[in-house]
Protein backbone atom coordinates (compact mmCIF):
# COMPACT_ATOMS: atom_id res chain seq x y z
CA UNK A 1 0.00 0.00 0.00
CA UNK A 2 1.37 3.39 -0.99
CA UNK A 3 2.12 6.00 1.66
CA UNK A 4 1.32 9.68 1.95
CA UNK A 5 4.28 11.93 2.64
CA UNK A 6 4.67 15.55 3.69
CA UNK A 7 8.18 16.87 3.02
CA UNK A 8 9.41 20.29 4.08
CA UNK A 9 11.98 22.15 2.01
CA UNK A 10 11.03 20.30 -1.19
CA UNK A 11 12.16 22.88 -3.72
CA UNK A 12 15.84 21.92 -3.82
CA UNK A 13 18.61 19.88 -2.26
CA UNK A 14 17.89 16.69 -0.36
CA UNK A 15 14.24 17.68 0.07
CA UNK A 16 13.77 17.71 -3.70
CA UNK A 17 15.58 14.37 -4.03
CA UNK A 18 13.39 12.85 -1.30
CA UNK A 19 10.20 14.10 -2.98
CA UNK A 20 11.17 12.86 -6.44
CA UNK A 21 12.13 9.42 -5.12
CA UNK A 22 8.84 9.01 -3.24
CA UNK A 23 6.84 10.14 -6.26
CA UNK A 24 8.70 7.81 -8.64
CA UNK A 25 7.96 4.99 -6.18
CA UNK A 26 4.24 5.72 -6.61
CA UNK A 27 3.71 7.48 -3.30
CA UNK A 28 1.52 10.56 -2.80
CA UNK A 29 3.51 13.57 -1.63
CA UNK A 30 2.67 16.99 -0.22
CA UNK A 31 5.68 19.05 -1.31
CA UNK A 32 6.31 22.34 0.43
CA UNK A 33 8.31 25.51 -0.09
CA UNK A 34 8.05 29.15 0.81
CA UNK A 35 7.51 29.83 -2.91
CA UNK A 36 5.22 27.22 -4.50
CA UNK A 37 6.28 28.32 -7.98
CA UNK A 38 9.45 26.34 -7.35
CA UNK A 39 7.33 23.17 -7.12
CA UNK A 40 5.41 23.64 -10.37
CA UNK A 41 7.57 21.19 -12.34
CA UNK A 42 6.78 18.39 -9.87
CA UNK A 43 3.06 19.00 -10.28
CA UNK A 44 3.43 19.04 -14.05
CA UNK A 45 5.35 15.76 -14.06
CA UNK A 46 3.49 13.77 -11.41
CA UNK A 47 -0.02 15.27 -11.54
CA UNK A 48 -2.43 14.17 -8.82
CA UNK A 49 0.33 12.44 -6.85
CA UNK A 50 1.61 15.88 -5.89
CA UNK A 51 0.11 18.47 -3.55
CA UNK A 52 2.20 21.68 -3.69
CA UNK A 53 1.85 23.74 -0.52
CA UNK A 54 3.20 27.12 0.48
CA UNK A 55 4.91 26.68 3.83
CA UNK A 56 7.15 28.74 6.04
CA UNK A 57 8.06 26.17 8.71
CA UNK A 58 8.30 28.89 11.36
CA UNK A 59 4.57 29.63 10.98
CA UNK A 60 2.32 27.54 13.22
CA UNK A 61 -0.81 28.43 11.23
CA UNK A 62 0.80 27.43 7.92
CA UNK A 63 2.05 24.17 9.44
CA UNK A 64 -1.40 23.24 10.73
CA UNK A 65 -2.89 24.14 7.36
CA UNK A 66 -0.31 22.04 5.49
CA UNK A 67 -1.08 18.95 7.58
CA UNK A 68 -4.84 19.54 7.26
CA UNK A 69 -4.70 20.00 3.46
CA UNK A 70 -2.52 16.91 3.05
CA UNK A 71 -5.02 14.74 4.94
CA UNK A 72 -8.01 16.29 3.14
CA UNK A 73 -6.39 15.73 -0.27
CA UNK A 74 -4.99 12.23 0.18
CA UNK A 75 -7.13 10.85 3.01
CA UNK A 76 -4.28 10.29 5.43
CA UNK A 77 -0.68 11.14 6.35
CA UNK A 78 1.95 8.47 6.95
CA UNK A 79 5.39 10.10 6.82
CA UNK A 80 6.46 13.60 7.83
CA UNK A 81 9.97 14.50 6.69
CA UNK A 82 11.27 17.54 8.56
CA UNK A 83 13.99 18.57 6.15
CA UNK A 84 13.87 22.36 5.79
CA UNK A 85 16.87 24.23 7.18
CA UNK A 86 20.07 26.07 6.38
CA UNK A 87 23.45 26.69 7.97
CA UNK A 88 25.72 29.65 7.38
CA UNK A 89 29.43 29.79 8.23
CA UNK A 90 30.87 32.51 10.46
CA UNK A 91 32.63 32.80 13.84
CA UNK A 92 30.36 32.88 16.88
CA UNK A 93 31.78 36.29 17.76
CA UNK A 94 30.81 37.69 14.36
CA UNK A 95 27.35 36.09 14.25
CA UNK A 96 24.62 38.39 15.47
CA UNK A 97 21.93 37.22 17.86
CA UNK A 98 19.41 37.88 15.09
CA UNK A 99 21.28 35.40 12.87
CA UNK A 100 21.35 32.84 15.69
CA UNK A 101 17.62 33.25 16.24
CA UNK A 102 16.81 33.04 12.51
CA UNK A 103 18.72 29.78 11.98
CA UNK A 104 17.36 28.23 15.18
CA UNK A 105 13.81 29.32 14.34
CA UNK A 106 13.99 27.50 11.00
CA UNK A 107 16.08 24.45 11.83
CA UNK A 108 14.80 23.72 15.37
CA UNK A 109 11.48 25.45 15.94
CA UNK A 110 10.41 24.60 12.39
CA UNK A 111 10.79 20.92 13.27
CA UNK A 112 8.96 21.34 16.58
CA UNK A 113 6.11 23.26 14.91
CA UNK A 114 5.57 20.70 12.11
CA UNK A 115 5.93 17.77 14.50
CA UNK A 116 3.30 19.20 16.83
CA UNK A 117 1.00 19.86 13.87
CA UNK A 118 1.10 16.22 12.77
CA UNK A 119 1.35 14.58 16.20
CA UNK A 120 -2.36 14.55 17.18
CA UNK A 121 -3.24 12.91 13.87
CA UNK A 122 -0.52 10.27 14.18
CA UNK A 123 -1.59 9.58 17.77
CA UNK A 124 -5.23 9.11 16.82
CA UNK A 125 -4.29 7.07 13.76
CA UNK A 126 -1.90 5.02 15.92
CA UNK A 127 0.68 5.01 13.18
CA UNK A 128 2.98 7.41 11.40
CA UNK A 129 6.68 8.10 10.95
CA UNK A 130 8.57 11.27 11.80
CA UNK A 131 11.81 11.49 9.82
CA UNK A 132 13.94 14.29 11.26
CA UNK A 133 16.76 15.31 8.94
CA UNK A 134 19.56 16.71 11.06
CA UNK A 135 23.25 16.49 10.13
CA UNK A 136 26.53 14.94 11.17
CA UNK A 137 26.95 18.44 12.69
CA UNK A 138 24.50 17.28 15.35
CA UNK A 139 27.31 15.08 16.72
CA UNK A 140 30.45 17.02 15.91
CA UNK A 141 29.86 20.73 16.53
CA UNK A 142 31.68 21.84 13.35
CA UNK A 143 33.77 25.01 13.35
CA UNK A 144 31.93 28.03 11.98
CA UNK A 145 28.43 26.55 12.19
CA UNK A 146 27.43 27.23 15.80
CA UNK A 147 23.80 28.27 15.14
CA UNK A 148 23.27 25.32 12.82
CA UNK A 149 24.88 22.86 15.22
CA UNK A 150 22.88 24.26 18.15
CA UNK A 151 19.66 23.83 16.19
CA UNK A 152 20.45 20.32 14.97
CA UNK A 153 21.60 19.15 18.42
CA UNK A 154 18.30 20.54 19.68
CA UNK A 155 16.34 18.57 17.10
CA UNK A 156 18.08 15.38 18.19
CA UNK A 157 17.28 15.89 21.88
CA UNK A 158 13.70 16.81 21.02
CA UNK A 159 13.36 13.75 18.78
CA UNK A 160 14.77 11.31 21.34
CA UNK A 161 12.15 12.46 23.83
CA UNK A 162 9.47 12.38 21.11
CA UNK A 163 10.36 8.79 20.23
CA UNK A 164 9.88 7.62 23.82
CA UNK A 165 6.56 9.43 24.20
CA UNK A 166 4.95 8.24 20.95
CA UNK A 167 6.20 4.63 20.88
CA UNK A 168 3.10 3.33 22.72
CA UNK A 169 0.94 4.70 19.88
CA UNK A 170 2.84 2.83 17.17
CA UNK A 171 4.41 6.07 15.91
CA UNK A 172 8.04 5.90 14.76
CA UNK A 173 10.83 8.45 14.85
CA UNK A 174 14.05 8.33 12.84
CA UNK A 175 16.84 10.91 13.05
CA UNK A 176 18.81 11.08 9.80
CA UNK A 177 22.31 12.58 9.95
CA UNK A 178 23.66 13.26 6.43
CA UNK A 179 27.27 14.05 5.72
CA UNK A 180 28.32 16.01 2.65
CA UNK A 181 25.93 15.57 -0.26
CA UNK A 182 26.21 17.16 -3.68
CA UNK A 183 23.39 19.69 -3.31
CA UNK A 184 23.49 23.47 -3.14
CA UNK A 185 23.64 23.37 0.68
CA UNK A 186 27.28 24.49 0.57
CA UNK A 187 26.61 26.83 -2.35
CA UNK A 188 23.60 29.07 -2.91
CA UNK A 189 21.96 27.97 0.35
CA UNK A 190 24.91 29.05 2.50
CA UNK A 191 26.56 32.36 3.36
CA UNK A 192 30.26 31.86 4.07
CA UNK A 193 32.09 34.48 6.14
CA UNK A 194 35.68 33.95 7.26
CA UNK A 195 35.33 36.53 10.03
CA UNK A 196 37.99 38.63 11.64
CA UNK A 197 41.68 37.74 11.19
CA UNK A 198 41.96 36.10 14.62
CA UNK A 199 39.75 33.25 13.35
CA UNK A 200 41.65 32.67 10.10
CA UNK A 201 43.12 29.36 11.26
CA UNK A 202 39.73 27.98 12.31
CA UNK A 203 36.65 29.55 10.71
CA UNK A 204 38.68 30.98 7.84
CA UNK A 205 39.97 27.53 6.94
CA UNK A 206 36.42 26.14 7.15
CA UNK A 207 34.93 28.82 4.90
CA UNK A 208 37.65 28.44 2.27
CA UNK A 209 37.32 24.67 2.33
CA UNK A 210 33.55 24.91 1.97
CA UNK A 211 33.83 27.11 -1.12
CA UNK A 212 36.16 24.60 -2.76
CA UNK A 213 34.15 21.60 -1.51
CA UNK A 214 30.89 22.69 -3.14
CA UNK A 215 30.15 20.35 -6.03
CA UNK A 216 32.72 17.81 -4.80
CA UNK A 217 30.82 16.35 -1.85
CA UNK A 218 30.97 12.53 -1.81
CA UNK A 219 27.26 11.97 -1.16
CA UNK A 220 24.78 11.23 -3.95
CA UNK A 221 21.34 12.78 -3.20
CA UNK A 222 19.59 10.12 -5.30
CA UNK A 223 21.10 7.36 -3.16
CA UNK A 224 20.20 9.29 0.02
CA UNK A 225 16.61 9.41 -1.17
CA UNK A 226 16.57 5.66 -1.80
CA UNK A 227 17.88 5.13 1.72
CA UNK A 228 15.04 7.26 3.05
CA UNK A 229 12.46 5.18 1.18
CA UNK A 230 13.97 2.04 2.69
CA UNK A 231 13.84 3.52 6.20
CA UNK A 232 10.19 4.50 5.72
CA UNK A 233 9.33 0.92 4.72
CA UNK A 234 10.79 -0.66 7.87
CA UNK A 235 8.62 -2.11 10.60
CA UNK A 236 11.29 -1.22 13.15
CA UNK A 237 13.41 1.62 11.75
CA UNK A 238 16.43 2.89 13.69
CA UNK A 239 16.09 5.89 15.96
CA UNK A 240 19.26 7.36 14.44
CA UNK A 241 21.27 6.72 11.30
CA UNK A 242 24.05 8.54 9.47
CA UNK A 243 24.12 8.85 5.67
CA UNK A 244 27.40 8.85 3.80
CA UNK A 245 30.76 7.21 4.37
CA UNK A 246 32.19 10.55 5.54
CA UNK A 247 29.44 10.89 8.14
CA UNK A 248 29.84 7.29 9.29
CA UNK A 249 33.60 7.62 9.76
CA UNK A 250 33.30 10.96 11.54
CA UNK A 251 30.54 9.68 13.84
CA UNK A 252 32.49 6.55 14.74
CA UNK A 253 35.65 8.54 15.54
CA UNK A 254 33.70 11.10 17.57
CA UNK A 255 31.74 8.51 19.54
CA UNK A 256 34.81 6.48 20.45
CA UNK A 257 36.61 9.65 21.56
CA UNK A 258 33.64 10.62 23.70
CA UNK A 259 33.60 7.22 25.41
CA UNK A 260 37.35 7.41 26.11
CA UNK A 261 36.98 10.92 27.54
CA UNK A 262 34.22 9.70 29.85
CA UNK A 263 36.42 6.88 31.10
CA UNK A 264 39.31 9.27 31.66
CA UNK A 265 37.21 11.45 33.96
CA UNK A 266 35.06 8.71 35.47
CA UNK A 267 36.52 9.10 38.97
CA UNK A 268 35.62 12.80 39.13
CA UNK A 269 32.23 12.19 37.51
CA UNK A 270 31.26 9.57 40.08
CA UNK A 271 32.75 11.39 43.08
CA UNK A 272 29.79 13.73 43.50
CA UNK A 273 27.26 11.31 44.98
CA UNK A 274 26.36 11.27 48.68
Amino acid sequence: MSKVWLITGSSRGLGRAFAEAALMAGENVAVTARNVDNLADLKLKFGDQVLPLELDVTSESQALRAVKHTIESFGRLDVLVNNAGYGNVAPIEDTSLEEFRAQIETSLFGVIILTKAALPYFREQRSGHFIQVTSIAARLGPIGRAPYAAAKWGVEGFSETLAKEVAPFGVKVTIVEPGGFRTDFAGASTILREGRPEYDSTVGVTARFQRDYNGKQPGDPVKAAQALLLLASQENPPLRIVLGRDAYNAAEKNDFARIELSKQWKELSTSTDY
